[in-house]
C-alpha cells in the first residue's frame, strides 16, 4: 500500500502555514482550509481499515528517517485506529463548532493553525511505533493546547495555561527517562524490538521504568492526586478546546499507558507480586480518582467544572479497567471505554459550550427551563449525560460494564478486585446522580432567564453528529469490540 500513514501525518502539518496565510483575510477560510485537511486526514486513515481487518495491524518503516539509529516506523491496529479515526471526528467536530461560537475573537487564523498543530500531535502518537517519534508528539501536543488556553480563554487563561504546561510538562520528563532508559538497555526505540529485548533486563529496573512511564501518562489522564491542572484548563478553555482536552487529550495518556506501561514493559517482568503490586496500585488510583471527580462534580455548580471533575472519575473508570491486565474483557472494557468517553464527553463539553453562549451563565443554579428554548442542545445534552452516567443504550455503559465484569472475573482468583469492582459500581451511583443535577438545573424545571434561542446550525450540526456516534456505540458496540478484540489477538 502507499505510505498512507506517513501521509496521515505530515497532511495536518501542511495545513499549518496554509490555514495561517488564508486566515490572514478571513477567519471562514482559515477554518475551511483546517476542516478541509482533517477530513482528507479522515480519509486517509480510514482507508487501511482493510488491512487491518485483514492481518490485525498495518506498519510503515522509513529506514530512510533513521531516530537514533531506528527507523520511523507507523502503525495502526484496531486499538490505534479507532482512537486515531475518534480523533480525526472530534476535531473535524470542534473545527465546525468553532466557526459560530469563536464568533469575530480575535488573532482566529492563529486558533485554526493550533487546532492543525493539535492534529499532528494527536495523530502522531495514536500511530507512532517509534518511541521518541511518540515523545516528539507527546510533547507537541503542549504547545497548541497551552496558547489556545492562554489565548482565548475567559478569566485567569494564562494562570491556567501555565498550571497546564508545567504539569504536563514535568510528566513528560518523567517520560522521556523511561524512553531513555528502554534505549541505553535494547539499544533501541522501535516498541516491538524494545518489548522483545527488554526482559534480560534487571527485574527492580523495569519496575522503575514501568512507574517513570505510568506517572508520566498519569498527569495527562489528570489521575489524582496529578489532576490539579484539569478543572483550570476546562475552566478557561474555550468549549471547542475543552471538547478536546477531555476528548482524546486526557484519553491519549491512558492509550500510553496500555501501549507502553503494560504492552511494553509489564510483560517483560518475571515477579508475579511486582507485578501484581502495580496493577493494584493502578486500580486503587483509578478507584480513587472515580470517586473523588464523581463527589466534587456532585458539589459543583460552574458547568464547565461538573465535566471537568466528571472528565476525572472517568479516567478513573478507564485506569481500573487498565489494572485488570492481562483478563481481555477487562482489558477490551478499558480500551472501549476511551473511545466512548472521548465521544460522550466531547460531545457534553459542546453542550455546555452551546449553554454558556446562549445564556451567557456558567452557574447552573441560575439556569432552569432551557428545554424548550433549545431543544436540540436538550436532547443532545440528554444523549451525552446519559452516556456519561453508564445508562443502557448509550455508549458508556458497555465499556463499563465489560470492565465489571473482568473485574468480577479476575475477583475469583484475587478478592481484591471484588472490593475495587465493587467501589467502582458505587460510583457509578454518584454519576447518575451528579448528571441529573446538572440536566435538572439546566434544561428543566421553571425558566430564569429570556430571549434564550437555540444555537445556529454550525454548532447544531457537530453535537447532532456525536450525538448519533454516542447512541450508536450504545445500541450496536459489538463491530468496535471486535475490531479492538482483534488488535489483543495478535
Amino acid at each position: 500500500m502507499a505510505a498512507l500513514l506517513l501521509f496521515a501525518l505530515l497532511l495536518p502539518s501542511l495545513s499549518i502555514p496554509i490555514s495561517y496565510m488564508a486566515g490572514r483575510r478571513s477567519a471562514g477560510k482559515a477554518a475551511m482550509v483546517v476542516l478541509s485537511f482533517a477530513i482528507l486526514d479522515l480519509i486517509i486513515l480510514s482507508s487501511t481499515l482493510s488491512e487491518v481487518l485483514s492481518r490485525g495491524r498495518y506498519f510503515e518503516s522509513y529506514y530512510w528517517v533513521p531516530v537514533l539509529g531506528s527507523p520511523l516506523t507507523l502503525f495502526v491496529d484496531g486499538i490505534s485506529f479507532s482512537m486515531a479515526v475518534m480523533t480525526l471526528i472530534l476535531i473535524i467536530s470542534s473545527i465546525v463548532y468553532s466557526i459560530n461560537y469563536m464568533g469575530e475573537r480575535g488573532s482566529l487564523q492563529t486558533y485554526y493553525a493550533l487546532l492543525a498543530m493539535l492534529t499532528v500531535g494527536l495523530v502522531g502518537v495514536f500511530i507512532s511505533s517509534n518511541l521518541m517519534v511518540f515523545y516528539f508528539c507527546w510533547e507537541f501536543m503542549l504547545i497548541p493546547t497551552y496558547f489556545i488556553i492562554g489565548g482565548w480563554g475567559y478569566r485567569e487563561p494564562y494562570r491556567a495555561a501555565f498550571k497546564f504546561f508545567i504539569f504536563t510538562h514535568a510528566g513528560a520528563v518523567a517520560v522521556l527517562l523511561g524512553i531513555g532508559a528502554i534505549y541505553m538497555l535494547t539499544g533501541s526505540l522501535d516498541m516491538s524490538i524494545a518489548k522483545g529485548l527488554l526482559a534480560e533486563a534487571p527485574q527492580e529496573l523495569l519496575y522503575w521504568i514501568f512507574v517513570a512511564f505510568t506517572l508520566g501518562f498519569a498527569v495527562k489522564m489528570a489521575i489524582v492526586p496529578v489532576h490539579v491542572w484539569l478543572p483550570d484548563a476546562h475552566a478557561e478553555a474555550p468549549a471547542p478546546m475543552s471538547a478536546l482536552l477531555s476528548g482524546v487529550i486526557i484519553e491519549a495518556g491512558a492509550y500510553a499507558i496500555f501501549r507502553i506501561s503494560l504492552g511494553i514493559v509489564l510483560p517483560s517482568m518475571a515477579s508475579a507480586s511486582m507485578v501484581s503490586q502495580l496493577l493494584h496500585a493502578l486500580s486503587i488510583l483509578g478507584v480513587i480518582s472515580a470517586f473523588y471527580g464523581a463527589l466534587t462534580a456532585l458539589a459543583e455548580d460552574d458547568i464547565k467544572r461538573i465535566v471537568a471533575y466528571s472528565s476525572i472519575s472517568h479516567m478513573g473508570y478507564a485506569l481500573f479497567g487498565l489494572s485488570l491486565f492481562p483478563c481481555a474483557e477487562g482489558e477490551i472494557g478499558a480500551v472501549l471505554h476511551l473511545i466512548n468517553h472521548a465521544a460522550s464527553k466531547g460531545l457534553l463539553f459542546l453542550n455546555a459550550g452551546a449553554i454558556m453562549r446562549q445564556t451567557r451563565i456558567r452557574d447552573i443554579r441560575e439556569m432552569g427551563g432551557l428545554a424548550p428554548k433549545m431543544p436540540l442542545t436538550a436532547i443532545s445534552t440528554a444523549v451525552s449525560s446519559f452516556s456519561t452516567a453508564g445508562v443502557p443504550a448509550f455508549a458508556c455503559f458497555m465499556s463499563e460494564f465489560m470492565m465489571f465484569m473482568g473485574g468480577f472475573q479476575l475477583g475469583s482468583t484475587d478478592g481484591f478486585y471484588y472490593a475495587t469492582t465493587t467501589s467502582m459500581i458505587v460510583v457509578t451511583v454518584f454519576s447518575l446522580a451528579y448528571v441529573l443535577r446538572f440536566y435538572w438545573r439546566s434544561f428543566l424545571g421553571s425558566s430564569k432567564a429570556e430571549r434564550i434561542e437555540e444555537v445556529p446550525l454550525l454548532m447544531e450540526v457537530p453535537m447532532a453528529i456525536l450525538s448519533t456516534i454516542v447512541v450508536a456505540l450504545g445500541v450496536w458496540p459489538g463491530p468496535l469490540i471486535e475490531l479492538i478484540n482483534s488488535s489483543l489477538k495478535v
